[in-house]
């Protein structure tokens, strides 16, 4: 359990604090799976606002985003953030090299990543592929908190962390990028989607706490599960 109180600003207007140091657009449910809600989050830096994830809120928040400095670059967490065509005003985009083919198909693709490296000195780019080959997680410290970015690769259901494994030939990768995880410091994990009975993150309690849950998806990807 973690040992920090979990505090909610309400969901008003274009771009909201979810979180203290949590920059969020609306949300939109997805389209196969209604109780699960997906989110863009920007990140407010000195080096240049980053936006998080590719979704429907980022147009609906656009003139918010603007007035906040606009961004320097879209951060792509794996290729199913495409389905939802290129954002309505002009922001390189940038995706692993295992997934840009597929994004390149509705997004402008503007560069790509391929290994683990840090954007300034506050971003951490981390390849975790499972979920898709391609699959890249980030790690932002912004000086207060410290918010892992993972997509669909660890998301939230139920206020329970989970996997969403879709291909059998990737089950090793996505058991060895969960190991990494398992041994990062964080947090707050911010997933693309979560269901819709709790808050777009997960406050941890420290390291054992992440270690604790990221065990417990392991051990299910680990006997066969997809979840």
């Amino acid at each position: 359990m973690t040992t920090e109180p979990i505090v909610t600003l309400p969901e008003t207007g274009p771009l909201h604090a979810p979180l203290d140091g949590l920059l969020a657009t609306s949300a939109v449910r997805l389209p196969y799976q209604h109780n699960v809600l997906l989110r863009s989050f920007v990140l407010e830096r000195p080096g240049g606002n980053m936006i998080v994830y590719n979704s429907p809120g980022i147009n609906s928040s656009a003139e918010a985003i603007m007035d906040r400095g606009g961004a320097a670059r879209l951060l792509i967490n794996h290729a199913h953030e495409a389905m939802y065509g290129a954002p309505e005003f002009d922001i390189p985009v940038y995706v692993h090299e295992g997934d840009r083919a597929e994004v390149a198909g509705s997004l402008p693709v503007s560069a790509v990543f391929d290994r683990r490296q840090m954007i300034g000195e506050d971003l951490e780019v981390i390849p975790t592929p499972g979920h898709t080959a391609g699959t890249t997680s980030y790690l932002w410290n912004n000086g207060d908190r410290r918010f892992l970015f993972t997509g669909d690769f660890i998301w939230i259901e139920h206020g329970e962390w989970k996997a969403v494994v879709l291909d059998e030939h990737l089950r090793g990768d996505y058991l060895a990028s969960l190991a990494q995880v398992r041994d990062l410091d964080f947090d707050v994990l911010v997933p693309w989607g979560t269901t819709d009975d709790g808050p777009p993150f997960g406050l941890v309690g420290g390291k054992d706490e992440i270690r604790s849950r990221v065990d417990a998806v392991m051990d299910r990807v680990r006997a066969g599960g997809r979840r």
